[in-house]
């Protein structure tokens, strides 16, 4: 299944919605999308997953890819991610470093 990525912005929150599959072959469009969004220079980036059905180690380098995107004072929260999701976020302790709002 492919990922759609859509980008906006809210406030001085920039959005990320993703629905689809995270995994190698997607995760580029996400890449690509989290550079867009670093540059936006809002105070956070929500990452919405609600409609992120399957993640795989790919999707976790993006978070980390993101993490490292974005300025010391930028706060990223991934919001809506089912417990499979979630879980793996936990278990890869990025859960340490970016807020995991489920």
């Amino acid at each position: 299944m492919p990922l759609s990525v859509s980008l906006s912005i809210e406030g001085d929150t920039t959005v990320i919605e993703l629905a689809g599959e995270l995994d190698a072959d997607t995760a580029p469009d996400f890449h690509q999308t989290i550079e867009k969004a670093a540059g936006h220079g809002t105070r956070t980036i929500e990452i919405r997953m609600a409609g992120v059905a399957y993640m795989a180690s790919a999707g976790l380098r993006s978070l980390v890819f993101a993490q490292q995107k974005v300025a010391d004072h930028v706060t990223i929260k991934v919001v809506g991610a089912i417990e499979p999701v979630s879980r793996t976020i936990r278990t890869a302790g990025l859960d340490r470093s970016i807020v995991l709002d489920g």
